[in-house]
């Protein structure tokens, strides 16, 4: 039989069971906690999803969640693209008015655009040729971040495991693409891309 002090001792050396929680950053209603610069007319919420159509453009987390600063976590989305669409998913980002992100790395969204790397890509890091999800169909796009270690997955499936080098080197253009911490961006890439992203959470890693 255990005793109560033993019950008690138990209880006191398993996790804590609320920490690591995942928490929503789209309430799927509003841009509310979110902020883009120019071409703003580029997302949209309908039906509980943010919608990436127009003028490029970046989609950036500026809410209350970890102060919209994240180092180590897990994030993960649902995410749907028309053919010939474009995206990225931007991670340790910070907000611009315009432009590409310059800091952070982007997890590249893209099934059957021109651009050769394909969803699930450490874009012009570590790239994916292989499609492995189809446009027209939802799929989870997961990432999780350790110290130097990256980890995409693409609807459970691990389609890059990077570890960024002590002191890399980016080239010139480039020298943002680091890991650091930051917040997340959507990327609407183009007026003839199409992307939804919907469930939208992340799981700080303190």
């Amino acid at each position: 039989m255990v005793s109560m002090l033993g019950v008690v001792l138990l209880m006191g050396s398993s996790p804590r069971p609320f920490k690591n929680k995942w928490i929503p950053l789209f309430d799927g209603k509003t841009l509310n906690g979110w902020k883009v610069g120019e071409h703003a007319e580029t997302f949209s919420v309908d039906s509980g999803c943010i919608i990436a159509h127009g003028q490029t453009a970046h989609l950036f987390y500026v809410g209350d969640v970890h102060n919209h600063d994240f180092k180590d976590f897990d994030f993960k989305a649902d995410v749907m693209t028309r053919p010939g669409s474009n995206s990225g998913i931007y991670i340790h980002t910070q907000y611009q008015e315009s432009g590409w992100p310059a800091k952070g790395y982007e997890v590249q969204v893209n099934n059957s655009h021109t651009d050769w790397r394909r969803t699930g890509s450490l874009y012009g890091v570590e790239d994916v040729k292989e499609v492995y999800v189809k446009d027209d169909v939802w799929f989870v796009e997961a990432v999780s971040v350790r110290g130097k270690h990256v980890v995409i997955k693409l609807n459970g499936k691990t389609v890059v495991d990077y570890t960024e080098p002590d002191n890399v080197q980016r080239p010139k253009g480039s020298e943002g693409r680091v890991l650091s911490a930051g917040t997340f961006a959507l990327q609407g890439h183009d007026p003839n891309s199409k992307v939804y992203f919907k469930n939208i959470l992340v799981k700080p890693v303190d």
